[in-house]
């Protein structure tokens, strides 16, 4: 089974790094319905997962100066309570209980959903508002609908490990959308640090992180994203992304049926 881990670690290594979608989306569902791990298992680990892989894309997104930490800040303001409050209701109903687990599940497949929505039309959202300055958010209120946002993604994130990748970086652009495609991955991957960290932390004193599983996965994802971002730029985006579109539809309607 270890090694099947290894091959699942490395297989959505290669997709994270070919698309640039968060491995939550494909990691969550895989090990719930292909292995069967609890839902609430599943997530912790994943978010355990997401930690250590984002902490390291941060790394190199500062290096490049393409992470807005005004934006992070913000973000972070609403998104890293939410994570706290949600983990402490999860253990107050009971995280691996049989009604939690029902959440869990269907909180994966909404996840998923907006995963969905935002691969197919975040460049067009981001086309339109450009095009309508005057739709923008300014100011307070950008502020405050801002940390709004990052509250909904830390609710999000840590019922359902998924939310931090492709979600997140549509309500960037949603929000911000002048920011260059470089800033948006940066800031969207340099928030999701903090986040996922209390949020794993939280799992792991819910009792919900198989570390041996964790391990495995790490094993196989790192030379999974290495090879798959060398390759990206050789594989067309419109069609990768339009292949994870199906497969994540499918992959949600499964979790729901």
């Amino acid at each position: 089974m270890t090694v099947s881990y290894v091959v699942s670690g490395f297989a959505v290594g290669l997709l994270v790094g070919l698309t640039g979608v968060g491995g939550g989306s494909l990691m969550t569902p895989l090990l719930t319905l292909l292995f069967g791990i609890h839902p609430s298992v599943a997530v912790g680990t994943d978010l355990a997962f997401a930690s250590a892989t984002k902490t390291a894309g941060t790394f190199a997104h500062r290096f490049k100066g393409t992470v807005r930490w005004d934006i992070v800040r913000r973000l972070s303001y609403g998104a890293l309570p939410a994570a706290v409050v949600t983990t402490l209701l999860l253990k107050h109903f009971g995280a691996v209980s049989d009604g939690i687990s029902l959440v869990i599940r269907y909180s994966i497949a909404i996840s998923v959903f907006l995963t969905v929505i935002a691969l197919l039309f975040k460049s067009k959202l981001q086309v339109w508002l450009n095009a309508h300055p005057e739709r923008q958010l300014q100011g307070l209120e950008l502020s405050r609908a801002t940390i709004l946002a990052g509250a909904v993604l830390g609710t999000l994130v840590t019922i359902s490990s998924i939310g931090a990748g492709a979600v997140g970086a549509t309500l960037l652009v949603l929000l911000y959308p002048r920011l260059s495609p470089a800033e948006v991955a940066g800031t969207d991957i340099a928030y999701a640090v903090p986040l996922t960290a209390i949020a794993a932390f939280g799992h792991w004193w819910l009792g919900s992180i198989d570390w041996s599983l964790l391990g495995a996965l790490l094993l196989g994802s790192v030379p999974g994203i290495t090879i798959g971002s060398l390759a990206a730029r050789a594989v067309p985006e419109k069609f990768l992304r339009g292949l994870l579109a199906i497969t994540l539809t499918s992959v949600a309607l499964k979790l729901i049926w």
